[in-house]
């Protein structure tokens, strides 16, 4: 496979998790409630620890997307 295939392969792997992130942070922002009422029929959980592993997922995600994503996209830009 060509380094530019290769490039774009992480550019839309970036841009497609990146709009994953965003879609599960806005239905997360707008249906909260929902989905909190959701995960209590299966797992009893406190409002709080529902907030506090939502944000520590959200985050890891994030960091997996720079890491896993972006980061090898920059290198291939500025190898050429």
């Amino acid at each position: 496979m060509a380094s530019g295939q290769i490039r774009d392969v992480f550019m839309w792997c970036s841009i497609i998790n990146v709009g994953l992130l965003l879609l599960s942070f806005v239905f997360l922002w707008l249906k909260s409630d929902w989905v909190y009422g959701v995960h209590t029929k299966w797992f009893k959980i406190s409002r709080e620890q529902f907030d506090a592993i939502w944000y520590g997922a959200l985050g890891f995600y994030k960091i997996c997307i720079i890491l896993f994503n972006i980061v090898p996209f920059i290198a291939m830009c500025i190898v050429g």
